[in-house]
This record gives C-alpha cells, structure tokens and sequence, in this order.
C-alpha cells in the first residue's frame, strides 16, 4: 500500500513539474507585446527605429518604437501620425535591441 501511494506521489509530481516546464517555455515576455499604447504624437527625430510586436501578443496592431536615450513605447500603427513616420524610420536591427 505504502509502495502504491508513494508511486503515485511520485507521479502527481513529476505531472506538476512538466506542466511547469512546459508553461515557461511558451512565456511571451511583456517587451515583446504592447499592453498600453502612447496617443500623443512623438517627435520624429527622438525616434531611432521600430520593431513589430510578437505575433503572439494579443494587440496585434501595435508598434514598439524605441526612442534616442534607449527608451521604448507602443504605438498603434493604425494612427495616422505613425503611418507617415513609418516611411521615414527604420526597422530595428538586432544590435540596436
């Protein structure tokens, strides 16, 4: 009997400890996603370049744009203020992540 609840027990946790295992590698991280996006218009020379959210955030039309100081703040690229600026700015390189 003391054999059965220990397997069992032994089960249950090694159960757990994948489910664990399994959610941490599907995390998003929230710098990748935008939540809250800035309405008022940016200075086009304090942006440096862009980047695309996730295509796993929920907010799929949204922008990260990453200012002069290092900075980021989203945007939705629905604005028209944004969609002009997206002709004159430059996607984000690896290295300026």
């Amino acid at each position: 009997m003391k054999l059965i609840t220990v397997a069992l027990v032994c089960l249950l946790l090694a159960g757990m400890w994948l489910q664990d295992v399994n959610s941490k590698s599907m995390h998003v991280s929230s710098s990748n996603c935008c939540f809250r996006f800035t309405e008022r218009k940016i200075p086009l020379q304090k942006i440096r370049c862009y980047r695309n959210t996730s295509s796993t955030c929920s907010y799929k039309n949204g922008l990260i744009l990453k200012l002069i100081g290092g900075q980021e703040t989203c945007v939705l690229q629905t604005k028209l203020w944004v969609l002009v600026y997206l002709k004159r700015i430059n996607l984000c390189q690896w290295k300026e992540i």
